[in-house]
């Protein structure tokens, strides 16, 4: 039996479904069963309630092999540091207490950095925590999102443009959601592996933002440009968002962490996936643009 947190999400919607094709039993952890595909709803083993509640896991963890962790964002948090680590410390504590033999998390890549690196950081202490519960541990150790680019379709396709604050001539590291999805399910499917580490996984590209406008304008067959926004302007717009300034700091630190190289050690080390940035935009972001025109 695997289990599986946040079986909704980007991440852990493919990874359930990879897990039931290849003929796994699968138990789910989700705040809300209404928003699971009613095919996956009728294969799997529904734990309802959020996983960093205790009581959840003990219901979710008997007989289980293995456990997929996946923190979700909460922009609410007055500390991201203090969010990952409660999901952590009941997460692990949870793991030794039903002596789960293997556990996989999603985390960031950059382990080492020493600067303040915000959501960045709260990765690493996850990971240095969750490590400490006895299980076999595997640390996806990940870069930016293709997957992030969809919340900027509005702009896209109205204004022509996508903004980050990274430099638009600096490359950018990034990894496609289904292929952390394929990783995750070849760790769960074979669960020979013991011991801890964390495993770099990039996508083939080295584009910088400058050129993901280009390879958007080619795919979407429409001028796209790479806009880069000032820390203030980004600053400014999460807190009209209602995001508290804690939590601005710390997505300020993540992205001037990639901005200043966080990924660029485990680059040279990392796995590469199958899913270039051209395939990803073909495939994923140009029938999300369709929809929503």
């Amino acid at each position: 039996m695997i289990v599986v947190t946040t079986p909704t999400g980007h991440i852990g919607s493919q990874l359930v479904r990879r897990l039931l094709d290849g003929g796994k039993a699968v138990r789910v952890v989700t705040r809300d069963a209404s928003r699971l595909d009613q095919t996956v709803r009728d294969q799997v083993e529904i734990v309802e309630g959020p996983h960093d509640d205790p009581t959840v896991l003990d219901k979710a963890l008997p007989g289980a092999d293995a456990l997929f962790w996946l923190v979700p964002p909460n922009p609410a948090a007055p500390s991201t540091m203090e969010h990952y680590l409660s999901f952590a410390r009941t997460g692990a504590a949870a793991v030794a207490r039903h002596d789960i033999g293997h556990l996989v998390a999603v985390s960031s890549a950059g382990h080492g950095w020493t600067n303040p690196a915000g959501v960045l950081s709260a990765a690493f202490a996850m990971d240095a925590h969750l490590a400490t519960s006895g299980a076999a541990y595997r640390s996806l150790a990940l870069p930016f999102y293709m997957e992030n680019l969809l919340g900027q379709l509005d702009a896209i396709r109205r204004q022509n443009a996508f903004s980050l604050t990274c430099a638009g001539d600096r490359p950018l590291a990034t990894i496609a959601t289904r292929d952390i999805a394929e990783a995750a399910a070849d760790l769960l499917a074979d669960l020979s592996w013991a011991g801890q580490a964390h495993l770099p996984l990039f996508g083939p590209d080295r584009l910088t933002p400058e050129g993901m406008a280009e390879v958007i304008s080619e795919e979407l067959d429409m001028p796209v440009a790479y806009r880069r926004i000032t820390v203030d302007e980004y600053a400014a717009t999460l807190r009209s968002r209602g995001v508290g300034d804690r939590m601005v700091r710390d997505l300020i630190e993540m992205f001037a962490a990639q901005d200043g190289g966080i990924y660029d050690a485990d680059w040279a080390a990392a796995t590469i996936a199958a899913t270039g940035f051209r395939t990803w935009c073909r495939q994923v972001l140009k029938p999300a643009a369709h929809a929503t025109s």
